[in-house]
């Protein structure tokens, strides 16, 4: 797998942090879990459910060393979610992200609640201009 990384962008490896000093092209030569630092969602951007499921997620990526702990806090987070959604694509799609997470394929779990954003937020702008018909959060 090629990566191309801009100069000062930083890549999260195995749990490590890279930053280039230049414009670069990395070759990964086996099986490594990473992700590019523009899939990284800040603490302060997990302001909704989804997002928070994938602030989860992602923090099992850049620190597999506290893997017992966030897999707590995603299976409490998990359950919520799927008690509060009707939407039978976020339900499907968070169906997938536990398979995806709980087989160690937490880039692919990542990827597919990124599908979910936009669900999501369709769901939170019917819910505050109230259109609660279209509602699918119980």
């Amino acid at each position: 797998m090629h990566i191309s990384l801009r100069s000062g962008e930083r890549l999260f490896v195995n749990g490590a942090v890279l930053r280039t000093d230049r414009k670069v092209t990395l070759e990964l030569l086996n099986d490594a879990t990473f992700l590019l630092e523009n899939h990284v969602l800040q603490p302060e951007q997990a302001t909704t459910p989804l997002r928070q499921l994938y602030f989860v997620v992602q923090i099992m990526l850049m620190e597999p060393a506290k893997a017992q702990e966030i897999q707590r806090h995603f299976e409490q987070l998990y359950s919520n979610l799927v008690s509060t959604f009707e939407n039978a694509a976020v339900l499907a799609g968070l169906e997938r992200v536990r398979t995806l997470f709980l087989s160690g394929r937490a880039f692919d779990a990542l990827k597919t609640i990124r599908v979910l954003f936009p669900i999501e937020d369709e769901i939170l702008r019917a819910a505050v201009t109230n259109q609660s018909p279209g509602l699918e959060i119980r």
